[in-house]
């Protein structure tokens, strides 16, 4: 297992992070799974095995039990892991029960400390952008947690472009702490990321997360062209991530599996080594509904694509160019900096 720095803080995150979405199945999170706190164990031995150092959660997942139960499946050896979890969304009816006020950030911080059943949160993230609370707010309650020790370090998720670059210039204003990590949805499904987030986090020094890296298990290998998957989220109503081109989605399946069967490995693992090779990316949160496919998971830190490899996946998969970026293409490549190859190579 590769250990990589998470943006510019000091801290050093495995390359895969084990997710727990699946964890509990309450409602709509049926769908993905209802690991309990027997199978999160088991999950969790065989992620330390491999030598993954963190586990990804959040506070809304089967509204808390996923916390509840990774709690207890970490339950003395709470030192061997890095926990991350997250707040924004809907924990309740009332009118206060979401967002990034002071007030749901602090209450769910506290919420998700007793749940976990540990003191300190070392990776904090707001789940999603809250358009209706001032940033100073927000950020200076995160700030808050991190002097108290309650809160390590600070992340942010499925934010846009201009927002995340607020936030942060919010921050720096201020003198609050800055987010260390991003964590957003970012595919050969969907490249979508690197049109502002990807080049955004390479300038401003954030350490990619990535979240759903399979696209919710189309790229698994078990979604081909013409054929009928036995199972899977994309049965039910579950819907992300939405599919807008499914030609280029099969078109890059039959590419992926045709690189998988020349390494002897598994369409999810070649998919997963491929997002590993992009620029700021730090880990991939891979979840599971079963102990094997974890164990297939797990297996894509061994992975070395070739280059020859890595550019036919790029190429099959790679995003149109929406404006301003192919007027930049034809009229400003001469003058890229880092941040532009993240998405023009």
């Amino acid at each position: 297992m590769e250990y990589r720095q998470l943006g510019r803080s000091g801290l050093r995150v495995s390359t895969l992070t084990l997710g727990t979405m699946t964890f509990g199945g309450e409602g709509f999170f049926g769908n993905l799974g209802d690991t309990d706190v027997t199978g999160a164990r088991r999950q969790i031995d065989m992620s330390l095995e491999a030598g993954v150092n963190l586990v990804d959660t959040a506070n809304m997942y089967s509204t808390g039990t996923a916390e509840e139960i990774l709690g207890k499946a970490v339950e003395g050896r709470r030192d061997d892991l890095l926990i991350s979890t997250k707040v924004r969304m809907p924990m309740g009816s009332g009118p206060n029960d979401a967002g990034l006020s002071r007030h749901h950030v602090r209450e769910q911080a506290e919420a998700s400390l007793r749940r976990l059943g540990t003191d300190h949160i070392d990776l904090y993230h707001v789940h999603t952008w809250d358009g209706q609370t001032p940033l100073e707010e927000t950020l200076e309650a995160l700030d808050t947690l991190v002097r108290s020790g309650k809160v390590r370090y600070l992340g942010v998720s499925n934010h846009t472009g201009w927002q995340l670059m607020k936030a942060l210039g919010v921050a720096d204003r201020h003198g609050y702490q800055r987010f260390v990590a991003n964590q957003i949805y970012y595919s050969l499904e969907s490249r979508d990321a690197e049109y502002e987030l990807v080049p955004a986090s390479v300038d401003q020094g954030l350490g990619i997360l990535v979240w759903s890296p399979l696209a919710g298990g189309l790229l698994s290998g078990k979604y081909r062209r013409g054929q009928q998957a036995s199972n899977g989220r994309h049965l039910t109503e579950w819907s992300e991530p939405p599919v807008r081109d499914e030609e280029k989605l099969y078109d890059t399946i039959e590419t992926v599996v045709d690189i998988a069967h020349s390494h002897g490995s598994s369409p999810a693992q070649i998919s997963l080594a491929y997002l590993l090779r992009k620029p700021a990316v730090t880990s991939l949160v891979i979840g599971a509904r079963t102990d094997d496919q974890l164990r297939d998971n797990l297996g894509a830190a061994e992975i070395e694509l070739g280059d020859e490899e890595y550019e036919r996946l790029d190429k099959i998969s790679a995003p149109w160019l929406i404006y301003p970026h192919w007027h930049q293409a034809a009229t400003a490549s001469d003058r890229f900096g880092t941040p532009d190859r993240a998405l023009h190579g």
